[in-house]
């Protein structure tokens, strides 16, 4: 890899090489005002997006008002972000990364919308996801591509890949991820950042997601730090907190005690790891143990069905869309312009449409039973993506998840690939993926933690720990 195939967005103006926090602190002490944080981040978009393709749509002149009002409060009160083009944003299109959506600007925010702004960023633009977020690529048909900053040649991950690939380039220093299968980690794997997948019902749900069956898909964020996801879940928790769940408060330190962490290598639905990621895994023990943590092997209970259980579900999805189930899409949605992942999940649903009450209410329960099939771990280590026969890279290059391949050799590749990610979807545990490797070239590979429903604090410690004991990757650093 050369330099030349890297895009950086840093620089030196009102960001500097700060994260989301450093941000914050400049802001509140007023060494910066919002206004030159807001400018520069447009700044640096613009800068990069004609190599990286990640701005679905522009909000430059809102988010300059809004930055310049004085009224922006939260601990990143005036801090630039960026959400993604699948919540409800008033005044922003939602089209779900689709040709088949009618790119209409939203009338209201949606309940997640209000608790992200109640943090105080202030959002620059909408970023691209592949269609309806199905796969772990950002592509869409015809060549239309998000790239990874830290090589062009490589993926940025999806679904939230033009938000990773954002906040990776220095572009903006915290964006809106979400996760349904691993659409925050895989992205925060490939670009070498923090994603923290959240418990189920950690965050207020945007309406398109509360009416699923199972509710698989949760917000969050992607960051470069360990601190701002801390920071950003503390936010969201002075906004909104569910009482059903412990409440993760304010994180500055690691855990108060030894953790004994699970260890799991190779997927029971995966060929075995490649080298690159079992050197990460292997590295991630190393440094768990030097910090004083038991690791053991670690065999979780999952039983042989739920892959297929998590494709017929999937499948679901991609049919109700596709049938733009209770107008969600409008009357101008174009059913003809929908993606042959989409057109193939969809086809592949009718055919298993007879299995729906039985694959819908084993993933209800999943929740339940891992709970009490957990174990005596506090939490669990393994990849965040898995290698298949015909993918030698972590991230994959641009077009093995490429949307105008056949649904079959698209959707094989895929559920391959993206074979540790969507338990933690099912069951609503919280996961995190952390860029604790890297590839033979330079490239960030991702670790995930695990842990049982609600105890993200436990998660977001550990974390702070192992960025001590091996800072991550930065493009601001490698150039």
């Amino acid at each position: 890899m050369t330099a030349a195939t890297r895009i950086s967005a840093f620089t030196d103006d009102a960001l500097g090489t700060d994260d989301a926090s450093g941000v914050a602190a400049r802001i509140a002490s007023g060494e910066i005002s919002a206004l030159e944080a807001v400018d520069a981040a447009i700044a640096r978009v613009e800068a990069v997006n004609g190599e990286l393709n990640a701005v679905a749509a522009w909000d430059r002149d809102r988010a300059r008002r809004r930055a310049s009002s004085g009224r922006v409060r939260g601990a990143f009160a005036g801090v630039p972000t960026a959400t993604k083009e699948n919540i409800h944003v008033a005044g922003m299109p939602s089209a779900m990364g689709s040709r088949a959506v009618p790119s209409a600007p939203g009338e209201v925010d949606g309940a997640f919308t209000r608790q992200l702004l109640d943090a105080g960023v202030v959002p620059v633009c909408s970023t691209t996801m592949p269609e309806f977020g199905w796969t772990a690529s950002t592509e869409r048909v015809g060549g239309d591509v998000t790239r990874n900053p830290w090589d062009t040649a490589y993926s940025s991950g999806g679904s939230s890949g033009g938000s990773a690939a954002l906040v990776a380039s220095g572009a903006l220093p915290i964006a809106h991820g979400n996760d349904g299968g691993g659409s925050i980690r895989i992205p925060a794997a490939a670009c070498g950042l923090v994603g923290l997948k959240p418990s189920r019902g950690r965050l207020r749900l945007d309406e398109g997601n509360a009416t699923m069956p199972v509710k698989v898909v949760v917000d969050g964020v992607l960051t470069r730090s360990v601190r701002d996801t801390a920071r950003f879940f503390e936010a969201a928790e002075r906004s909104w907190r569910n009482p059903r769940l412990q409440p993760i408060g304010r994180v500055d330190d690691g855990p108060a005690r030894p953790l004994r962490v699970g260890v799991m290598t190779d997927s029971p639905f995966a060929p075995p790891s490649d080298d690159d990621t079992r050197a990460a895994v292997e590295r991630t023990r190393d440094l768990l143990e030097s910090l004083g943590h038991t690791v053991v092997e670690y065999a979780p209970p999952i039983p042989r069905f739920f892959k297929t259980d998590f494709e017929d579900y999937w499948s679901l999805l991609a049919w109700a869309v596709s049938r733009n189930r209770g107008g969600m899409f409008g009357p101008d949605f174009d059913a003809a312009a929908l993606d042959p992942l989409t057109l193939g999940l969809a086809k592949r649903f009718r055919r298993r449409a007879h299995r729906a009450p039985l694959f819908v209410t084993r993933l209800a329960a999943s929740g339940r039973v891992q709970e009490r099939t957990f174990g005596d771990v506090d939490l669990v280590l393994t990849p965040v993506l898995a290698h298949t026969p015909v993918l030698a890279h972590t991230p994959p290059r641009i077009g093995h998840l490429g949307a105008d391949q056949s649904f079959e050799e698209h959707f094989e590749k895929l559920v391959a690939y993206a074979a540790f990610t969507p338990l933690a979807n099912a069951t609503g545990a919280p996961a995190i993926s952390l860029p604790l490797g890297r590839t033979g070239d330079g490239r960030p590979v991702g670790v995930m933690l695990s842990a049982r429903l609600g105890d993200e604090r436990r998660l977001l410690e550990i974390a702070l720990d192992l960025e001590e004991a091996s800072p991550f990757p930065s493009l601001a650093d490698v150039g």
